[in-house]
């Protein structure tokens, strides 16, 4: 199960970061929501590659991740078609949790950021006060998954 809440948060944190990737994001299917990515580690240059599949939901979700061959990537990217979405990505120690933020097609007119925090429990997520500087909460907005910007940027006509 993933838990987890997300905002618009405009600029980076201003914290030392623990790890810095491009993430590259293509989608197989929006429902269930069926993805591959492709990692590589912008400090030690290491590449891995996963495939995840997500059921509906705001906050929490089912999730199951299985890594994949740079083989099986590539195949499966090439069904997805089109260019992938690109993620500057950096995760930061914030308070005893994991935030994550990350810049989304950077370069692009449709590109933005974002920022996430994953939980154990729903009650801890619904717990957690985020500072005014992690800006709009968009967790149970309509259309701010990642999955709609692939529709909308990707899938447009």
């Amino acid at each position: 199960m993933e838990i987890e809440r997300k905002w618009a948060m405009q600029a980076a944190p201003q914290l030392p970061p623990r790890c810095r990737l491009r993430v590259e994001q293509s989608y197989l299917s929006l429902t269930p929501e069926v993805r591959v990515r492709r990692y590589r580690d912008l400090d030690s240059g290491q590449v891995r590659y996963d495939l995840t599949i997500k059921s509906e939901g705001t906050i929490a979700r089912e999730e199951v991740i299985k890594e994949l061959t740079e083989e099986e990537y590539a195949v499966l990217a090439a069904m997805a078609g089109g260019d992938p979405i690109v993620k500057e990505y950096s995760n930061y120690d914030f308070e005893g949790r994991v935030l994550e933020y990350s810049a989304v097609d950077p370069g692009r007119e449709s590109g933005f950021t974002y920022a996430e925090v994953e939980f154990p429990t729903l009650e801890e997520a619904e717990a957690f006060r985020a500072p005014a500087w992690f800006g709009r909460e968009t967790t149970h907005e309509p259309g701010a998954r990642m999955k709609e910007y692939w529709r909308q940027t990707r899938l447009a006509d």
